[in-house]
């Protein structure tokens, strides 16, 4: 098996129907591994990446972020604290144009990958 930081061991193909049918693995898992491990999941992380800076996202962020800590106090924030307060409103601004471009190349690379 091949093994990683980031991600469970991918079984060997040898092992790949075994391995899936012993743990019942979704859908949404096996295409998560065959997007590792084609390496179209990094390819989509800087899409998005870029998506939201070309839009502005990560300014409105880093904003919302500098707001936070002035109104609590640069010494009365943890990082942890900053995550739970920003994560929600960060996904929700996420820009419907960003979120349609990612499901699309997400289609495509299923149709293709003949998932």
């Amino acid at each position: 098996m091949k093994h990683s930081v980031n991600r469970p061991p991918t079984p060997d193909e040898d092992d790949a129907a075994e391995y899936f049918e012993k743990d019942e693995v979704t859908l949404r898992e096996i295409i998560n591994v065959k997007l590792v491990e084609s390496g179209e999941k990094e390819n989509l992380m800087e899409l998005v990446r870029d998506r939201l800076v070309e839009c502005g996202w990560k300014d409105e962020m880093r904003i919302a972020c500098r707001e936070h800590v002035k109104k609590k106090g640069r010494n009365d924030v943890t990082v942890d604290e900053l995550i739970r307060v920003i994560t929600p409103k960060g996904r929700a601004s996420v820009p419907d144009s960003v979120k349609a471009e990612l499901l699309n190349r997400i289609q495509n690379f299923i149709v293709s990958a003949a998932l």
